[in-house]
């Protein structure tokens, strides 16, 4: 195989050139380094490079694997290899086992260090250079101080404008950034529920100081069931209030009047009973013959409330073991969202080529993250405007 390649001299010319301000990410990367560094100072040159082991990364971020060697490590997190051994291979392997590990380090101690060690990115940069290095995807992006501090965490469908937007802005905050942004930083999603999931879940663990430091929680309304005396479940639309357990909840009133309306509709309730209506009498849908009269008791509660359980399962996921899956970074891969007894555990990518056939398999690739009211609600509210995401329960 190596009868015809070329010798190191031929290269080494090429390897500074494509490594010149990098930060060299290998399997064992003290094994890589030291061998590129004796080849170069056989050639009297010195070569030196910032290096990341990725070997010390999984057993920091992924603890408890039977093995670190790249090849049962990569099949135990379920990223396909081809060409295993051979330089291409193992090279496509470590990068999608990398992109997983930047996944798994919320609180983003790599790539910080990794602003620390780039001197290219030390340099006063123009912020036409910073928007020109970033893409139009979707993703969650962090914007830097010289330091590699992150000041200020966002989310979007179309990153290379969002930033630009901060750029261009002539508020005292976007100003400030301005003032201070060294780098911008950013994480391919695929999803924006995957986008918007991280990009709450961080800014609560970093604090970055231009993103509010007690972020106003996501939601203002919530949508609660109560039994009345006549044994019908009622649906009541309320300011949220963290000690009680919502069905759903929404940014604004307005806009959960609108579900219950819709709710009405589809699952054929009664007006009264869903708060919409104020009577001591029958509804209005009862005079024109769309509700059955449970307003007034001509619908027994057995009947009545099978529908609006039905409508509680389809939107609470509380006491569900479940699994949401949506898009991912690549157009071979897709992402996954866990929730395991009505509790959201965390989320991770997985490769088509690879399924996921077992709680085991899909808890390995899961970064862990917290379960809160505004994980939920953002949960909820995708799930609501977003139909045609899949979602698999499992026992």
């Amino acid at each position: 195989m190596l009868r015809h390649a070329p010798k190191f001299y031929e290269v080494a010319k090429r390897i500074v050139e494509i490594t010149e301000d990098c930060i060299l990410v290998a399997h064992n990367a003290q094994f890589d380094y030291r061998i590129l560094c004796t080849e170069f100072r056989r050639l009297g040159f010195e070569y030196v490079r910032p290096s990341l082991c990725t070997v010390e990364l999984s057993k920091d971020l992924i603890p408890g694997q039977d093995s670190y060697s790249l090849g049962k490590l990569v099949r135990a997190l379920g990223i396909p290899v081809s060409d295993r051994h051979r330089a291409s291979g193992d090279a496509l392997a470590t990068v999608k086992l990398f992109q997983m590990l930047l996944a798994k380090d919320t609180s983003k101690n790599i790539i910080k260090e990794s602003i620390r060690l780039n001197p290219k990115l030390q340099m006063e940069p123009k912020h036409l250079d910073i928007i020109a290095g970033l893409p139009s995807i979707t993703g969650v992006y962090y914007i830097h101080k010289e330091d590699g501090e992150i000041i200020y965490i966002g989310k979007s469908n179309n990153i290379k404008k969002r930033i630009n937007q901060h750029f261009t802005s002539t508020n005292q905050k976007s100003k400030k950034i301005q003032a201070l942004v060294s780098a911008v930083t950013y994480e391919a999603t695929g999803s924006e529920l995957v986008a918007l999931l991280k990009e709450s879940e961080e800014i609560k663990k970093i604090k970055p100081i231009y993103n509010r430091a007690l972020r106003r929680t996501v939601f203002t309304h919530a949508l609660y069931s109560f039994m009345d005396e006549k044994g019908y479940i009622n649906l009541k639309m309320d300011v949220a209030d963290l000690r009680k357990n919502p069905i759903t909840t929404f940014t604004t009133r307005d806009s959960g009047k609108s579900f219950i309306i819709k709710a009405v509709e589809d699952y054929k309730l009664c007006q009264k009973l869903a708060g919409l209506y104020k009577t001591k009498t029958s509804c209005f849908n009862y005079d024109i013959k769309t509700c059955d009269g449970a307003c007034i008791e001509k619908e027994a509660p057995e009947s009545y409330n099978g529908r609006v359980q039905t409508l509680i399962n389809k939107h609470s996921f509380r006491n569900k073991n479940m699994v949401i899956i949506d898009r991912g970074r690549d157009i071979d891969e897709r992402s996954a969202i866990l929730i395991e007894n009505g509790v959201f555990k965390g989320l991770g990518f997985f490769n088509l080529n690879y399924q996921i056939n077992n709680i085991e398999v899909l808890e390995s690739i899961i970064t862990p993250m917290q379960n809160n009211r505004d994980t939920q609600h953002i949960i909820q509210s995708y799930l609501r405007r977003n139909k045609q995401v899949k979602v698999i329960s499992f026992n």
